[in-house]
């Protein structure tokens, strides 16, 4: 059985942590795609955003929202310099929740892992492998799934 590498977070572990508190912890991605990426997850396991339902809405993602925002607060990083998202398996390298806390500008073509396609309709998001938070937040809030295809 495989462990959860993410389910073991901390510095002892050799993990570059920028801040904790008991419910989640940050720490500076190893292969950054950003001038600044920090990965954001909850100390609990939760494998995606794919296991999230409408409850999970505000406790999970917008508290990391809001977490990722003060880190990029704290970094003196303007709004539009910004992107919080997370990856939506099979695209996903940890099957951990992890919120992707980054401030631009991305490294070269590392840009394609975090393409954001916009809703249309009834849907906050289109056909893509990568959601941003708020976008997570409202399908959820909505009732929808997250999932690949629109939602």
């Amino acid at each position: 059985m495989t462990l959860c590498q993410f389910c073991h977070v901390s510095a002892k572990n050799g993990f570059d942590v920028v801040w904790e508190n008991e419910f989640f912890v940050a720490f500076r991605d190893r292969k950054p795609a950003s001038e600044h990426h920090i990965q954001l997850i909850p100390r609990k396991h939760i494998a995606s955003v794919k296991s999230l339902r409408k409850e999970d809405a505000a406790l999970e993602v917008r508290t990391m929202k809001s977490i990722g925002e003060e880190l990029l607060d704290d970094l003196g990083l303007s709004a539009s310099m910004r992107v919080l998202g997370f990856h939506i398996p099979p695209f996903n390298s940890v099957n951990h929740l992890h919120l992707h806390v980054q401030g631009l500008p991305y490294n070269g073509l590392r840009r394609a892992k975090y393409h954001l396609s916009s809703g249309f309709g009834p849907f906050h998001k289109g056909f893509g492998w990568f959601i941003e938070a708020e976008q997570a937040a409202r399908s959820l809030e909505s009732g929808h799934i997250i999932g690949v295809f629109p939602c």
